[in-house]
């Protein structure tokens, strides 16, 4: 559980009225803590943003092909993957505040690393140093967004994933700028590892902190060794989320130039239409669950997903598949917060295990999920790869409808 310390507030605070005064400083200084844990949510977004834009100038720099490209791009989820099994233990045993400035840390620094590779191995290595060190703060910098979520009565979840789509708007948005005044991705990578490290130095003191002496004594079992079997179904659940959310990754732009024939510079239409209404739908999250419950919202986020990649597929044409992308934004948005959240709340392993094994089965989804459509699209039509996908929702909303969890 979360530890706060109130005790300090009593030598700053007037005498008279203590108990009034008591109450609005401990209201403001959670509110501060939210704060802070919402800035690692962005700094962490921040630096896989900044990555993501400078891959077209990598690319050129070291003259790779797209078949090459594509090889090196998997050594990220590589280390992603490898990491996973140790980053919950680890974060578990040594308390996710101090992983959490840690990871965010070596996320940055890793990040300016991959600006100075001369050859191909060379990014190779550093996107799976990337990767690894990753997996660390996601893993600690998510367990930090669980134990602030638990000091607050109404839910606050939402936004720190938020907070994470806001950051890749930011990320693009600085990269522009910086490309504008010629700097080299080394430089630009420097810039914001500097940012990330004022991020830090500013916010670190918020963080929760967390008694890891009870956690340590829990997790004495093997990670593949999972106790609370409802951790499986909410991966399952999350797979699913990242299954569609990868699809529109990769290959929204796609869609819309081969099956929409979108004109131009509108075949980013689609990509950007999902990204805003996944960020609002984000910010919103915490509105609608407070409202309907993390219940309803689900099982209504499912259908939407699938209502929307159907859209897609039935009407290929701008308008309407700009629109259905908007829906499929709004439905993943709101699914990957509230099952963290849930599986924070497990009884039976600590919060860090908990969302290691989730995101790992999730992530899993986020993996397999857009080479699959490939190879539907390959021996069929992308519209048919888009149908597959569609199905996921439905399996979202009917699992949240079973599972005693949600009830």
């Amino acid at each position: 559980m979360p530890l706060i310390d109130y005790s300090f507030l009593n030598k700053i605070l007037p005498k008279a009225n203590i108990k009034k005064s008591f109450k609005k400083a401990k209201s403001a200084y959670l509110t501060r803590v939210r704060f802070a844990t919402a800035l690692f949510f962005f700094g962490m977004g921040f630096c896989f943003a900044t990555w993501a834009s400078r891959i077209p100038d990598l690319k050129l720099s070291l003259n790779l092909s797209e078949a090459d490209l594509g090889t090196i791009l998997f050594a990220l989820p590589i280390g992603q993957l490898i990491a996973m099994p140790l980053s919950g233990k680890i974060v578990a045993k040594y308390g996710s505040r101090k992983i959490a400035i840690f990871g965010l840390l070596s996320y940055a620094f890793f990040l300016t690393l991959l600006g100075l590779p001369t050859q191909s191995w060379q990014l190779g290595l550093g996107l799976f140093l990337f990767g690894f060190f990753g997996n660390f703060c996601n893993i600690a910098v998510n367990t930090q967004g669980v134990y602030t979520q638990q000091l607050f009565e109404k839910p606050i979840m939402g936004s720190f994933h938020g907070s994470w789509s806001l950051a890749g708007f930011s990320g693009a948005l600085v990269a522009l700028i910086l490309l504008y005044f010629k700097l080299n991705p080394f430089q630009h990578f420097v810039i914001v590892f500097g940012i990330i490290i004022l991020l830090i130095a500013f916010n670190y003191r918020y963080l929760v902190e967390t008694s890891t002496n009870i956690i340590e004594k829990k997790e004495q079992v093997s990670f593949f060794k999972i106790q609370d079997k409802s951790l499986i179904w909410l991966g399952v659940i999350s797979f699913c989320c990242m299954a569609s959310e990868g699809i529109m990754f990769d290959w929204s732009g796609v869609y819309f130039k081969e099956i929409v024939k979108a004109p131009g510079s509108l075949v980013v239409l689609g990509y950007t239409s999902f990204m805003v209404t996944m960020a609002i739908g984000r910010f919103l999250s915490d509105i609608l669950v407070g409202k309907f419950g993390p219940r309803k919202v689900l099982i209504v986020s499912g259908f939407v997903i699938s209502i929307g990649l159907y859209m897609a597929v039935l009407f290929p044409n701008l308008i309407a598949c700009t629109l259905a992308f908007m829906l499929v934004g709004f439905g993943v948005s709101n699914v990957i917060p509230i099952v963290f959240n849930e599986a924070g709340k497990s009884k039976k392993v600590s919060t860090s295990i908990a969302l290691t094994t989730v995101s790992s089965i999730s992530f899993i989804g986020f993996l397999v999920g857009p080479p699959v459509i490939g190879y539907i699209a390959d021996l069929t039509s992308l519209k048919y790869s888009f149908a597959f996908i569609g199905v996921f929702g439905v399996f979202i909303s009917m699992l949240t409808f079973k599972l005693k969890l949600f009830r």
